[in-house]
Parts: structure tokens; sequence; C-alpha cells
């Protein structure tokens, strides 16, 4: 019998709260000093606000710009992964896909498959297959960081990053450290999700060369 699969808790009380900048500094700082591991996110919400030109583009209707923009961004993805890649780090990513699709995620899928495509590890899940896990509430945005820490990455209402919650105990690092390895495992590879979904997706038809 295969073994219950639950959400794990995420305990406010263990936890330590981080402003946005303390959040940027202290990841970056903690990512480059791993060596011979992996970290995991899980990406659930459907929309966000960035500063990004690429965004903004594809917002106002721009596609052609919206997506030379995105491939102009390959020789700098290739470069950082080759340099994950020489410390023997990976960084997967695992996103939740609600339909129907946001303005913003449609660009969002557009943008990881770009990602994929120089080399990153991300998986794509259909909301339906975490329907399971969030008969209370929505699943967090988390990052697991080289199996030793987890942050809740915290927005506010209208989408924008407002820091993050610090978890180092090692329980609850491990537990969703192996939840979104098991949700990655039942997901699917971004650039195949957006090969099948293209069609269906007129916003896209412009890079259908890209497929």
């Amino acid at each position: 019998m295969a073994e219950p699969w639950c959400i794990p808790a995420l305990p406010a009380v263990r936890g330590e709260r981080l402003s946005r900048r303390d959040y940027g500094a202290e990841f970056r700082a903690r990512e480059e000093r791993i060596r011979g591991g992996s970290s995991w996110k899980l990406e659930r919400g459907q929309h966000f606000e960035e500063d990004d030109p690429s965004l903004e583009a594809f917002r106002g209707g721009d596609l052609a710009t919206a997506l030379r923009l995105l491939d102009e961004e390959r020789d700098a993805l290739r470069e950082q992964i080759a340099q994950d890649a020489a410390r023997d780090y990976a960084f997967h990513r695992v996103r939740v896909v609600e339909e129907p699709f946001t303005t913003y995620l449609r660009w969002q899928l557009h943008s990881l498959r770009v990602q994929a495509e120089c080399g990153e590890r991300i998986r794509v899940v259909p909301a339906d297959a975490v329907a399971l896990f969030e008969r209370r509430e929505r699943l967090p945005e988390v990052v697991v960081l080289g199996g030793t820490v987890l942050y809740e990455v915290r927005y506010t209402e209208r989408g924008r990053p407002d820091g993050a919650v610090r978890y180092e105990d090692p329980e609850v690092v491990g537990s969703w450290d192996s939840f979104v390895r098991r949700l990655s495992e039942s997901g699917e590879d971004v650039g195949d999700f957006v090969r099948r979904r293209a069609a269906d997706l007129p916003a896209w038809r412009l890079g259908a060369d890209h497929y």
C-alpha cells in the first residue's frame, strides 16, 4: 500500500519573519554557499506583480517584444546554470497551473519554457492535482534551499514581493523537501506542457516557431 501523502505542517511559531531586503540578501548568500546539493521551489499563486519589461510588453499586447526580451536572457541563464553545475548544484521548480490561465501565468509559462530550454529543471502540476491538499487553504509559496532551510515567500494582496518567513527546524524543512520533490515527480515538463497547450492559447501563436 502506498504511503499516505499529506501536506506538511508549517507552524508560524517556528519561523522568523524577514523583510524583502533581508530575505533577498540572505537567500543569495546561502545559495551561493551550497556545494553538492539541490533546492526546490513550489509556486502556487496565479498572479504576481513583477517589474519585468517582457511582462509589461506582454500585458500591452506587444507579443513580439515580449518574446524577444525573453530570448535575450538565454545567455545569462545558460551561464548561471553552468556555474551551478560546476558546484554540483541544481535548482528545481514546481509550478501549479490553474485554469483559466491568468495573463501573468500565460507570460510566465513562456518565460519558464525559455528557462527550461537553457537547462533549468521545471515541472508543471495542474491545480486539480493539489486540490486534496487545499481543503482549508491554498498551498504556500515555499523554497527549500539546499535541504537545510525553508522560506515561505510572502506577497502583498496585489502580488508584490513582501519578504519571507524562514524555517530551520529539520522536521519542517525535511517534510517540505520531500513533499515538493514528490509533487515534482507527479508533474509534467514545462516544455512539453507549453507545446501541448499552445494551440489553446492564441496569445502564444506568435511564438510558434520556437516550439
